[in-house]
Order: C-alpha cells, then structure tokens, then sequence
C-alpha cells in the first residue's frame, strides 16, 4: 500500500491504515519525544497525543511537501505544548562568554551519534528545548518564542547557553583545552 492510500485510508478513520501509518513512522517520532521529554514515559506520552492529533488533523495534510515533514510538526507542536504545562526556567546569561572555538575541532568527529543524543538529553529541559527546536527542527527564533511563550531574544539566549553547555560537556567528555 502507498504511503497516499495510507493517508486516505487514515482520513477514512480505517484502522489497518492507522495501525500502518503508526508502524512506519513511531520509532522516528518517538526518536523526536525522546528529545523533548525528560523521561521515557513522558516520550510515551507524548507519542501517544502525537498520533491521536495526526489522526484528528490528517485530512488538513495537503499533499504539499513530506508527509513525515508534516507530522514531525504535529508532534513538535504536542511536544512543545507539553512543556509549556512545566514551569521552563529561562535564566540569564550575565557573566558568560559568547564565543568558545574548540582547540580540536577533531574532536567532534570522535563522538558518537548516541553520544550526542544523550549530551542533548542532559541539558536542562529548557535549554534543550530550545536546542531542539532550533538546531535540530529548524524553527526560527520568532517560530519558537510564540510555541513556548516567551521573547525572541530569551530564545536566542537560551540556544547560547544551550550550545555552551554541549561544548563544555563534549571537552570534559575528551579532556580537551579551549583557546
């Protein structure tokens, strides 16, 4: 079956088409929970509203773009309103210093894709969050201030602190000296 009889099966609310739709795409949009949540079963959970707001909504998928484009945006969306119910601690920045070079930029290529993923993981949800969302998603600074209620300008911040963090975690992790 093709990934458009799939859809219409699951706008047709068909459930071999919904039960098709979740085994190709969970393990990727559960990859994305795990980003954006701080436990495997808040990803869980956040899965779970993901589909259920696909299948709502996926008769306003248009056929425009990636189909899997568009549902990473459904479940960014439910990630990000799941956060928002948590009290985000976006603190200032006094003091810090805004450009770090690696003496090694080698050193980046030593490290895993796991490894990465759990350095992301242990950001401060804030910080991740934002991390996320910009980096990874692609948003804008202005896209992700009005998803998480706060000013461009705390977005930019949060995503300074959040790339400052990564790098001191990854020079630990490689005992490696910054200029």
């Amino acid at each position: 079956m093709t990934e458009a009889q799939i859809i219409k099966g699951c706008i047709d609310k068909l459930e071999d088409c919904q039960r098709m739709l979740f085994d190709k795409y969970a393990g990727r949009m559960m990859s994305l929970c795990l980003r954006y949540a701080e436990h495997k079963e808040e990803a869980q959970d956040i899965l779970q509203l993901g589909f259920i707001r696909v299948f709502d909504f996926i008769h306003q998928y248009k056929g425009e773009g990636s189909f899997e484009g568009w549902m990473r945006r459904v479940f960014v969306s439910v990630a990000t309103r799941e956060i928002s119910k948590k009290k985000l601690d976006f603190m200032s920045i006094d003091g810090m210093e805004h450009n770090i070079p690696f003496e090694d930029p080698g050193v980046l290529s030593k490290l895993t894709e796991d490894e990465i993923h759990a350095m992301i993981r242990s950001l401060p949800l804030g910080y991740r969050t934002v991390f996320n969302l910009k980096v990874i998603e692609g948003y804008d600074h202005d896209e992700i201030a009005a998803l998480l209620d706060i000013q461009p300008s705390t977005c930019r911040t949060q995503l300074l602190k959040a790339r400052k963090m990564l790098q001191a975690l990854i020079l630990k992790r490689y005992n490696t000296v910054i200029v």
